[in-house]
């Protein structure tokens, strides 16, 4: 494989073991050959010391018992690793590029005192007010006020941001990270001028104008 071949079998490490992902693109016999290739002459390493769980994404690729057997048994003959899990996605549910659909819609006002609690990326048409919070396992866009509290990513993801018509918070989070104060970050007429948003940059928390939102590559709508 050159330099810049597309890779068809990715291998990434997880708390429980290893994760397979397969190209769902291409002939299968090529995911195949490069499946034998990689644990033959590439990946030796993971072969030794003791088991490994292995967990095999088909992405939304339809396959048969036989072929899902077949990639069970290329693995499993390679020294340590045991085959967990076989997972193909169904085609149907196979989320288009660009598509909103965790994103959740959230309408109302949070009080003093209240705290809106929520477990993917946030579009919140309303006000957090002061003394309130807002947190979410995503990222967090409000169309209207942060006067209270946000915290995103509050499972680890630093990718997540923070972004709100009138950025005016008591505090700001991203994953375990914490903002500095407010009266830190420009003038109130930067406030009332511009849509703001807040990111993770080499774990600092840094504040921006939300039209420069397009230069990040991150978990905006994934």
């Amino acid at each position: 494989m050159t330099a810049t071949a597309k890779h068809l079998v990715t291998i990434k490490g997880v708390k429980d073991g290893l994760v397979f992902l397969l190209d769902d693109t291409c002939e299968f016999a090529e995911v195949l050959a490069e499946l034998k290739h990689k644990l033959e002459k590439t990946h030796q390493q993971i072969l030794t010391g003791p088991i490994i769980h292995v967990h095999v994404k088909l992405g939304s690729r339809a396959v048969t018992d036989e072929e899902k057997d077949e990639v069970r048994s290329i693995i499993s003959q390679k020294g340590n690793l045991l085959v967990q899990s076989v997972e193909t996605q169904d085609p149907e549910r196979k989320k288009p590029e660009h598509a909103l659909s965790n994103v959740a819609i959230v309408r109302g006002i949070v009080r003093s005192g209240q705290t809106s609690t929520h477990d993917s990326n946030i579009l919140f048409l309303g006000d957090v007010n002061p003394g309130g919070s807002i947190v979410s396992t995503g990222s967090i866009y409000i169309m209207g006020s942060l006067r209270g509290m946000a915290h995103a990513g509050i499972d680890g993801d630093d990718r997540a941001i923070i972004a709100a018509s009138h950025l005016r918070p008591t505090q700001l989070r991203i994953a375990g990270i914490i903002s500095r104060p407010p009266d830190e970050w420009g003038t109130s007429e930067a406030y009332e001028a511009y849509m703001e948003f807040a990111y993770v940059k080499d774990g600092v928390m840094e504040i921006d104008k939300v039209h420069h939102l397009h230069k990040f590559d991150w978990n905006l709508i994934s």
